[in-house]
Protein backbone atom coordinates (compact mmCIF):
# COMPACT_ATOMS: atom_id res chain seq x y z
CA UNK A 1 0.00 0.00 0.00
CA UNK A 2 1.44 3.68 -1.12
CA UNK A 3 1.41 6.44 1.30
CA UNK A 4 -0.17 9.51 0.60
CA UNK A 5 2.18 12.42 -0.16
CA UNK A 6 1.24 16.43 -0.39
CA UNK A 7 0.44 17.49 -3.93
CA UNK A 8 0.02 20.78 -4.37
CA UNK A 9 -4.29 21.70 -5.26
CA UNK A 10 -4.99 17.97 -4.79
CA UNK A 11 -4.22 16.10 -1.72
CA UNK A 12 -3.01 17.80 1.37
CA UNK A 13 -4.65 15.08 4.13
CA UNK A 14 -3.22 11.31 5.43
CA UNK A 15 -5.65 8.05 5.51
CA UNK A 16 -6.41 9.42 9.76
CA UNK A 17 -7.33 12.88 8.27
CA UNK A 18 -9.89 11.86 6.00
CA UNK A 19 -11.48 9.59 8.62
CA UNK A 20 -11.64 12.41 10.74
CA UNK A 21 -13.34 14.49 7.92
CA UNK A 22 -15.95 11.16 6.75
CA UNK A 23 -16.53 11.47 10.55
CA UNK A 24 -17.41 14.91 10.39
CA UNK A 25 -19.51 14.24 7.52
CA UNK A 26 -21.25 11.64 9.52
CA UNK A 27 -21.87 13.94 12.68
CA UNK A 28 -23.12 16.39 10.16
CA UNK A 29 -25.87 13.69 8.63
CA UNK A 30 -26.75 12.93 11.87
CA UNK A 31 -28.00 16.67 13.28
CA UNK A 32 -29.05 17.33 9.26
CA UNK A 33 -31.15 13.80 10.12
CA UNK A 34 -32.76 14.73 13.80
CA UNK A 35 -32.99 18.57 12.86
CA UNK A 36 -35.35 16.92 10.06
CA UNK A 37 -37.30 15.29 12.25
CA UNK A 38 -37.78 17.96 14.67
CA UNK A 39 -38.70 20.37 12.33
CA UNK A 40 -41.47 17.66 10.72
CA UNK A 41 -42.41 16.95 14.41
CA UNK A 42 -43.39 20.28 14.93
CA UNK A 43 -44.93 21.37 11.22
CA UNK A 44 -42.29 23.96 11.19
CA UNK A 45 -43.26 26.61 8.62
CA UNK A 46 -41.05 27.09 5.53
CA UNK A 47 -38.78 29.99 7.03
CA UNK A 48 -37.90 28.14 10.11
CA UNK A 49 -36.60 25.31 8.10
CA UNK A 50 -33.79 26.92 6.27
CA UNK A 51 -32.32 26.73 10.02
CA UNK A 52 -31.16 23.17 8.47
CA UNK A 53 -28.75 24.72 6.55
CA UNK A 54 -26.05 25.03 9.17
CA UNK A 55 -26.15 20.89 10.09
CA UNK A 56 -26.27 20.57 6.17
CA UNK A 57 -23.39 22.13 5.51
CA UNK A 58 -21.46 20.69 8.20
CA UNK A 59 -22.13 17.05 6.43
CA UNK A 60 -21.51 19.00 3.22
CA UNK A 61 -17.99 20.03 3.74
CA UNK A 62 -17.26 16.92 5.49
CA UNK A 63 -17.78 14.78 2.75
CA UNK A 64 -16.58 16.47 0.32
CA UNK A 65 -13.64 16.88 2.19
CA UNK A 66 -13.03 13.04 2.67
CA UNK A 67 -13.80 12.60 -1.21
CA UNK A 68 -11.28 15.16 -2.15
CA UNK A 69 -8.89 14.37 0.32
CA UNK A 70 -8.30 18.01 0.90
CA UNK A 71 -9.05 19.53 4.00
CA UNK A 72 -9.73 23.16 3.08
CA UNK A 73 -8.64 25.00 6.02
CA UNK A 74 -5.28 23.31 5.91
CA UNK A 75 -5.36 25.10 2.13
CA UNK A 76 -6.29 28.56 3.42
CA UNK A 77 -3.90 28.18 6.06
CA UNK A 78 -1.00 27.10 3.85
CA UNK A 79 -0.42 23.77 5.75
CA UNK A 80 -1.03 19.67 4.78
CA UNK A 81 -1.32 16.35 7.21
CA UNK A 82 -0.48 13.06 5.61
CA UNK A 83 0.81 11.80 8.97
CA UNK A 84 -0.66 11.12 12.31
CA UNK A 85 -3.43 13.74 13.59
CA UNK A 86 -1.46 16.89 14.92
CA UNK A 87 1.50 16.27 12.95
CA UNK A 88 0.77 19.41 10.57
CA UNK A 89 3.46 20.49 8.07
CA UNK A 90 3.37 24.21 6.38
CA UNK A 91 3.78 24.69 2.60
CA UNK A 92 6.75 26.77 1.83
CA UNK A 93 6.20 27.05 -2.03
CA UNK A 94 4.05 30.33 -2.63
CA UNK A 95 2.88 28.82 -6.16
CA UNK A 96 2.17 25.73 -4.17
CA UNK A 97 0.42 27.27 -1.55
CA UNK A 98 -1.93 29.34 -4.61
CA UNK A 99 -2.91 26.17 -5.92
CA UNK A 100 -4.27 24.91 -2.32
CA UNK A 101 -6.27 28.07 -1.84
CA UNK A 102 -7.62 27.60 -4.80
CA UNK A 103 -8.74 23.95 -4.05
CA UNK A 104 -10.01 25.43 -0.89
CA UNK A 105 -12.26 27.69 -3.03
CA UNK A 106 -13.58 25.11 -4.92
CA UNK A 107 -14.20 22.85 -2.12
CA UNK A 108 -16.17 25.41 -0.31
CA UNK A 109 -18.11 26.58 -3.10
CA UNK A 110 -19.05 22.94 -3.55
CA UNK A 111 -19.93 22.91 0.02
CA UNK A 112 -22.33 25.43 -0.13
CA UNK A 113 -23.78 24.19 -2.85
CA UNK A 114 -24.98 20.90 -1.51
CA UNK A 115 -26.01 22.63 1.57
CA UNK A 116 -27.93 25.03 -0.24
CA UNK A 117 -29.65 22.83 -2.76
CA UNK A 118 -30.56 20.47 0.21
CA UNK A 119 -32.02 23.03 2.15
CA UNK A 120 -34.10 23.79 -0.78
CA UNK A 121 -35.53 20.58 -0.95
CA UNK A 122 -35.87 20.87 3.09
CA UNK A 123 -37.69 24.29 2.17
CA UNK A 124 -40.10 22.48 -0.60
CA UNK A 125 -41.13 19.75 1.29
CA UNK A 126 -44.96 20.27 1.87
CA UNK A 127 -45.43 19.07 5.67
Amino acid sequence: MSEARYIPGTCNLGKSEVRRRQMVGLVGLFFSLTTLIGLISVNAGPSARLGIFLPLMVASVGYVQSRSKFCLAYGFAGTFNLGKLGDISRVSDAKDRDADRKTALRILGKSILLATLATGVVYALPF
